[in-house]
């Protein structure tokens, strides 16, 4: 599976695609992530690409993106409650 930067949507794509995506994929891939199908003891693995094409654990992307949800619920409340400061 693949994630590339996301480009708008035209209306006629929008229209077509029944308002369900705002965005499209875009050009070269940004993650990629390596399923292993043949041994389900494996772990997926997820490429950034850079210059130096790092390799991350699927463990650490979903540690990380949970520390993401967690973040945005945090302030998504402090900002709710009126307290913008509480995010800084």
């Amino acid at each position: 599976m693949e994630l590339s930067e996301a480009v708008p949507a035209s209306a006629e794509e929008v229209e077509n695609l029944n308002a369900a995506v705002a965005y499209l994929p875009g050009g070269a891939p940004l993650l990629r992530a390596l399923v292993p199908d043949e041994d389900p003891n494996l772990e997926p693995t997820v490429h950034v690409y850079s210059p130096d094409g790092h390799v991350v654990p699927y463990e650490i992307v979903r540690w990380f993106m949970e520390q993401v949800a967690d973040e945005v619920e945090r302030c998504r409340i402090a900002f709710e409650q009126g307290e913008p400061e509480a995010v800084e």
